[in-house]
Parts: structure tokens; sequence; C-alpha cells
């Protein structure tokens, strides 16, 4: 795997608080390195509503995965199989805690290519919000 990457990123949620299932597909460019058996992944994102990128940070390996988030929004989702983690979403408009109930991440992993499938159940300030499903798919560029 090379330095510099291609991020695939793919979102679905489907709940009680959406009407319809909710899919978001973006692609950006990101930097990858692995350390310690854990692989680390660096991209901004643009989001929504707001004029200055987001940061995102990624570690995951085995059946973990976490996502920091900086800048305009902040956050630290930690996702870990078969166990549920609560944590502070911190956006301009105000905070959210979010409960990450995971049940499953997959991650395969080839010379080039590294896919991390994870799927969740998200609560909004203690209450169901949506199953949810997250697929990175990594690749050199």
């Amino acid at each position: 795997m090379t330095k510099d990457v291609t991020v695939y990123l793919h979102s679905r949620q489907h709940g009680q608080g959406i009407s319809d299932t909710e899919e978001i597909v973006t692609t950006v460019s990101g930097m990858y390195y692995e350390k310690n058996g854990r692989h680390f992944l660096i991209y901004d994102e643009m989001m929504e509503g707001l004029e200055k990128p987001v940061k995102n940070k990624v570690k995951f390996g085995g059946h973990f995965m976490e996502l920091t988030k900086s800048g305009p929004v902040n956050v630290r989702m930690v996702f870990e199989e078969d166990k549920k983690n609560l944590t502070n979403y911190v956006i301009p408009y105000g905070n959210i805690v979010l409960g990450i109930d995971t049940k499953k991440i997959h991650i395969s992993q080839e010379s080039d290519r590294i896919v991390v499938d994870v799927e969740y159940v998200l609560d909004m300030n203690y209450e169901y919000y949506a199953d949810c499903k997250i697929v990175m798919d990594i690749r050199s560029k």
C-alpha cells in the first residue's frame, strides 16, 4: 500500500429519524500508513453547510475502528464489535450525545487495497436514530 491513497466512502443510514434510506457516496484523497499492526488514514472532508473542511483521522485493525473528526466538527467515534460506546458530537449548532453500538467490523486487505466495512446502530441523545453502515475502500494511487 502506498502512502498516497484514494478513499471511496459509502455510508448508509435507515431508521426512525430518516424517512428513506440515506446514502452518501464520496471520493477523497488521503494519506495512509501502518504502525505496530494498526492502520492509519488521514483525509479532509467537505461537509454540507460548512465553509471549512473537516479533518478525519481513522485508526483501525482487527475488530476495532476509531474515527476522529476535528475542525468545524469535533468527535471521536469508537467502533468496537459487540460493544456500545458513547461520545459527544460537537457541531457549530451545539452538542449531540451519540451512542454507537457496533454490530460488525470486517477488514479485508490486499497489497494495494484495504476495505473496511462497519455496521452499527446509532443513537442520538440516548434515543434510537438509525441502522448504519460505512464502507471505506482505500486504494493505492
